[in-house]
């Protein structure tokens, strides 16, 4: 029996599919690897009832205002035999003479940063993977056609609640290399997410300076006060401290040696530049990439800087620890 994967479900794998590639897609690379087709096609259903398939779930999504472009052979366009499909990001644009206001663009901002290319379903992504693997590579990343919002901390409805009603917050907030969390008091600005990860821009009070706070290393309850804060300090808030995240990233590069055709290359190289030794990749929280680094155990090995080196030497080496029993280490 076919495995039953919901038409709206197969009508987002294709669209991520259709935009993961520059030169299309023919209509049996589509069958063979888009979920929702392949697994009918695993099941043994006819090939001619699931081009039918195809064709009106093309002609749907071209109803709903999806660009699907039919690449043919430009000696015989009535030949579609061959035909290509895609779908152009430039027809996404939007015109240059639309403007928004700084509120609209904040709002605007807010629901773009919960869409990320985690939240496209394991199922699309796996497709745009087997596709590049016939050798169509894509040319940017597939954000945003799974409406799927990934966790969220807990951290993040209190502080979202603190930032609209212009209230001071307190937290627990422990960082790398501290032994316990010490109690933070912020004016809350700003909910931002850089590099699929969520962080809120404050001015803290004690200190009476900005600062910007990495949610996950919140620990207990964001408690809401009944101090509050002018509005007006929220004003441009989230773009300063994209552009802060964005200068500490520019000032702090990793050199990383990438064993080719590894997850580790595909999840790096989205993010980095070439280098003679191997790829630079920029970095905010050293702390952070050494995690990641680590977790891809032997397909990555650091050259530089040393302390991230140190780092993700002293967290392989808590794994092998941790899964070493004491008596066979005597």
């Amino acid at each position: 029996m076919a495995a039953r994967i919901p038409a709206e479900e197969r009508l987002t794998n294709l669209v991520v599919a259709l935009m993961a590639t520059e030169i299309g897609l023919t209509k049996q690379q589509i069958l063979d690897n888009v979920s929702g087709y392949r697994q009918r096609a695993d099941a043994g259903t006819r090939a001619d009832a699931l081009e039918k398939m195809f064709e009106r779930d093309k002609d749907e999504l071209r109803t709903l205002g999806v660009p699907i472009e039919t690449i043919g052979d430009p000696s015989d366009p009535n030949d579609l035999r061959e035909a290509r499909y895609r779908i152009p990001q430039a027809e996404y644009d939007l015109p240059s003479d639309i403007e928004f206001s700084s509120a609209e663009l904040a709002v605007l901002r807010l629901a773009g940063s919960v869409w990320s290319a985690e939240s496209v379903s394991a199922d699309a992504q796996s497709g745009v993977r087997k596709i590049r693997a016939l050798g169509i590579d894509g040319d940017e990343p597939i954000i945003g056609f799974a409406p799927r919002i990934t966790a969220r901390d807990a951290g993040f409805a209190p502080l979202q609640d603190a930032i609209e009603k212009c209230r001071v917050v307190v937290f627990d907030y422990l960082k790398p290399g501290e032994d316990a969390p010490r109690r933070r008091r912020i004016r809350p600005l700003a909910l931002v997410d850089y590099a699929a990860r969520w962080h809120v821009f404050g001015i803290d009070v004690d200190a009476d300076a900005d600062r910007m706070f990495l949610l996950s290393r919140i620990t207990g309850d964001v408690t809401i006060t009944n101090e509050t804060f002018a509005p007006g300090l929220r004003d441009g808030a989230g773009e300063r401290a994209l552009a802060g995240l964005d200068r500490v990233a520019a000032e702090n590069t990793a050199l990383l040696e990438v064993t080719p055709g590894t997850e580790a290359a595909l999840r790096l190289g989205r993010r980095a530049t070439a280098a003679p030794q191997g790829i630079r990749v920029p970095f905010v929280d050293l702390h952070i990439l050494a995690d990641e680094i680590a977790s891809y155990g032997p397909e990555v090995r650091v050259v530089e800087p040393a302390p991230l080196r140190d780092a993700v030497i002293a967290r392989l080496r808590a794994v092998i620890e941790s899964h070493t029993d004491p008596e066979e280490a005597r």
